[in-house]
C-alpha cells in the first residue's frame, strides 16, 4: 500500500506560481479550464464559498485543488472512502504537489507526523474523512494550522434527499460556524433538484456561487437490453469490447458467482465486494488500476473516487436502485473523454425485488424515498425516447433533441402524432389538483372501481375511463415519456405526486405538436455502431507509447494513468512533439510530469519518426 507522504516531501516551501491560469498549465499540463471552472475556481480563491455540480470526468476535482496550490495554507478535503484518498494522492504527488491522507490504514506514527506537517505548513492538501474532520482533536489541531479552504467531496451524501446519505456528514455544517472566514467547496456529480437544495441548507454556506455544469456525457453511449440469458450476454459483450470494464452486480452472490465463470472462459477478472477483506479489496483495486486485469465483477463497493481514466465499458448486470447511482456508476467509463459504453441488462424480476428490498428497510420515510427514486430508474430502463434525453431531464438539464449514441436513436422506436394521448394524461393530472401520483392517475384514466377513487369523488372526473382501452404498462410509458419531455415532473418531496411544467399549458391547448413512442413491451438487441476515431491520430505510435508507458509505470510502482491519461497519448500520436517545448504543447503535459518522463516520450516519437521516413 501506497504510504500518505514521503520524508522529502515534507521539506520546507517552495515559491509557488500564485495565479490559477499559470497552475493549471504548470502543474497539470492544460491550457484552458473547462466550462465554469474558471469562474469556481477564482470565486474560492478569493475567500468564497460555491457549490459544484459536474459530472463525473467532469473536471471537479480541479475546482478545489487549484485554489489549494493558490490560496495560502492546507487545504483539508473530506473523502468518503479511503481508496478515493489515496487514488487521488498517489495522483497529486505524481505532479509534484505535497499531498496526504489521514486514514485507519496508517500507524500512529505515521498520523503523528502528517499531523506535524499540517502544524508546520508543509501540506497542500490534507484527505480525511467526515469522521476525522468532526473528532474534537483534530477540530483543535486544525485551530493552530493554517488552513486555505475547505472541499467537501461527494457533497450529495450529506442529503437525506441523495441517494446515497450517510450520517457522518451531517455534522459537515458546523464547519462554517466554526471557521467562518475560510471559504467551503461542495462538489457532487450526482444531485436533482432536491438534493442541491438540502447540501446548500446542511453545509451551511455563505452566499455561495452555485455552478451546475452539464450532465451529458456525449462520449458514453447508453444501452439497455432485456435480460433472458444474462451470463451468455455479458460474455458476449465482452468479447467485442477492447480494455477494461466493470461489471456490476447486486449482490455478493452474484458477484462470486459471475466472476467464477468469466474466469472459468480465461477472461482476465477479479471479483470485489465488502465480503472481502481489505488485503483482498486493496489487491484487485492495484491490479485493475495497473492493467494486470481487464475486468472487475463488483457491487457498489468498487468504484467511487477510483480515477482510472481508460474504463471503456460499464456493465450493470442489475438494475441500479436510482438514477444517480446508475449515473454515478457508469460515469466510470470514459474518463478520458474517448468513447466508452454502459450496457444495462433489465429484467422485471430483478425491478420487483428490489423494490422488495427498500420496502423492508427499517425507516419508513427513507424507504419512500428510494422507491420514489427507483421509480425513476425503472422508468430511463423502460424509455422509448432517447435515454441521454431521461438522464439530463432527470437531474433538470432538460433537453428536447435526441443525442444520436444511445439504443433508442441507433434503433428508433415507432413515433406517432400524440398530442390527444398527452393531452388526456395532462389533463388528468391538472384535474386531480396535481396532488397524485403516477398509479392514481392511470386508475382514473382506465375507470378502475376502487374505492379510494369513490371516496374521492374522482369517478366523477371529465377524464375518469378516457383511457380504458389501454393497459397500466401502457400509460406508465406514456407518462413516462412526458416526462422524458420534461410536459410533467416527479415531485419527491411530495410522495412522487405529478406537477405540470410550463410546457405542458400549449400542449394542453393543442397549441403544439407531440410526437410519443409507441410503447414497446419487448426489449431487443440493437446494432453496434461502428466505432468512431476519437482522433486522427497514429495507432501504431499509440501502442508504442501506451508500451513505453507500461514501462515507466512499473519502474515508478505507480498506475499507468498516473504517468499519462489515454487522452493525453492520443493527443501525443496526433501532434508527434519531438522537444520539450512542443511536448508541453499536449494536453495533460505539466512541468514534473516533463521534467519526470518528458525525455523518454520524445526519444520514441522522435525514433518513431525517422524509422518510418
Amino acid at each position: 500500500m501506497t504510504t500518505a507522504i514521503a520524508p522529502s516531501e515534507l521539506a520546507p516551501e517552495t515559491q509557488r506560481v500564485k495565479t490559477p491560469e499559470t497552475v493549471l498549465k504548470d502543474v497539470f499540463g492544460y491550457d484552458a479550464f473547462r466550462d465554469g471552472q474558471g469562474e469556481v475556481i477564482h470565486q474560492v480563491c478569493e475567500g468564497k464559498d460555491a457549490l459544484v455540480l459536474l459530472p463525473t470526468g467532469g473536471g471537479k476535482s480541479l475546482c478545489y485543488q487549484i485554489p489549494a496550490l493558490v490560496r495560502q495554507g492546507t487545504a483539508i478535503v473530506v473523502s468518503p472512502l479511503i481508496s478515493l484518498m489515496q487514488d487521488q494522492v498517489e495522483q497529486l504527488k505524481a505532479l509534484g504537489v505535497k499531498a496526504a491522507y489521514l486514514n485507519s490504514t496508517l500507524e500512529a506514527d505515521e498520523q503523528a507526523r502528517i499531523n506535524d506537517a499540517l502544524q508546520a505548513g508543509k501540506l497542500d492538501l490534507l484527505y480525511v474523512s467526515p469522521e476525522r474532520l468532526m473528532q474534537y482533536y483534530f477540530q483543535q489541531s486544525l485551530a493552530h494550522a493554517d488552513i486555505a479552504l475547505f472541499a467537501i467531496d461527494e457533497a450529495h451524501c450529506v442529503s437525506h434527499w441523495g441517494h446515497d446519505f450517510r450520517q457522518d456528514y451531517r455534522a459537515l455544517g458546523q464547519i462554517k460556524s466554526r471557521f467562518p472566514s475560510i471559504p467551503v467547496i461542495g462538489l457532487t456529480a450526482t444531485a436533482d433538484s432536491a438534493t442541491q437544495a438540502d447540501i446548500l441548507t446542511q453545509l451551511n454556506l455563505n452566499n455561495p456561487l452555485v455552478y451546475k455544469g452539464s450532465f451529458d456525457r456525449p462520449n458514453i453511449r447508453y444501452r439497455v437490453m432485456s435480460k433472458y440469458k444474462a451470463f451468455d450476454q455479458v460474455v458476449a459483450y465482452v468479447k467485442q469490447q477492447d480494455g477494461s470494464g466493470i461489471i456490476y452486480c447486486n449482490s455478493r452472490a452474484k458477484v462470486d458467482d459471475l466472476h467464477a465463470k468469466l474466469f472459468k472462459q480465461g477472461f482476465r477478472c477479479a471479483a470485489y465486494h465488502a465480503g472481502m477483506d481489505n488485503d483482498e479489496r486493496e489487491l484487485v483495486q492495484r491490479q485493475f488500476l495497473n492493467d494486470k486485469i481487464d475486468i472487475v465483477v463488483a457491487t457498489v463497493a468498487f468504484g467511487m473516487g477510483i480515477n482510472k481514466s481508460n474504463v471503456r465499458y460499464v456493465v450493470h448486470h442489475d438494475v441500479p436502485r436510482s438514477v444517480e447511482s446508475y449515473y454515478q456508476e457508469t460515469g466510470r467509463a470514459g474518463r478520458d473523454g474517448l468513447e466508452s459504453e454502459a450496457l444495462l441488462l433489465f429484467d422485471e424480476k430483478d425491478a420487483a425485488r428490489v423494490k422488495q428490498w427498500i420496502e423492508q428497510g427499517e425507516i419508513a420515510e427513507r424507504n419512500q424515498i428510494e422507491l420514489q427514486k427507483f421509480a425513476a430508474m425503472e422508468a430511463f430502463s423502460e424509455a422509448q425516447t432517447c435515454r441521454r434525453q431521461v438522464l439530463l431531464n432527470y437531474f433538470s438539464q432538460f433537453s428536447d433533441s435526441a443525442c444520436g449514441n444511445c439504443d433508442i436513436c441507433l434503433d428508433p422506436p415507432k413515433m406517432i402524432d400524440g398530442l390527444v394521448i398527452a393531452q388526456k394524461v395532462l389533463s388528468c393530472v391538472l384535474r386531480l389538483s396535481q396532488q397524485a401520483s403516477s398509479q392514481y392517475v392511470i386508475d382514473v384514466l382506465r375507470g378502475k372501481q376502487l374505492r379510494r377513487l369513490q371516496e374521492a369523488g374522482h369517478h366523477q372526473l371529465s377524464t375518469y375511463g378516457i383511457g380504458k382501452d389501454k393497459s397500466d404498462s401502457y400509460w406508465h410509458n406514456i407518462i413516462n415519456q412526458l416526462v422524458h419531455k420534461g410536459l410533467i415532473r416527479v415531485d419527491i418531496t411530495a410522495h412522487a405526486a405529478l406537477r405540470l411544467t410550463e410546457a405542458a399549458r400549449p400542449v394542453l391547448k393543442g397549441e403544439v405538436a407531440v410526437q410519443l413512442a409507441v410503447p414497446r413491451l419487448e426489449f431487443k438487441p440493437v446494432k453496434k455502431k461502428a466505432k468512431q476515431a476519437p482522433a486522427n491520430y497514429d495507432r501504431t505510435l499509440f501502442t508504442r507509447l501506451k508500451h513505453l508507458r507500461k514501462v515507466l509505470a512499473e519502474e515508478n510502482e505507480v498506475p499507468p494513468y498516473v504517468v499519462f491519461s489515454d487522452a493525453t497519448l492520443v493527443d501525443m500520436a496526433c501532434k508527434l512533439p519531438t522537444t520539450r517545448n512542443t511536448l508541453l504543447d499536449v494536453s495533460g503535459v505539466g512541468q514534473t510530469k516533463l521534467e519526470r518522463y518528458g525525455d523518454a516520450f520524445i526519444q520514441l516519437i522522435d525514433d518513431y519518426i525517422n524509422r518510418e521516413h
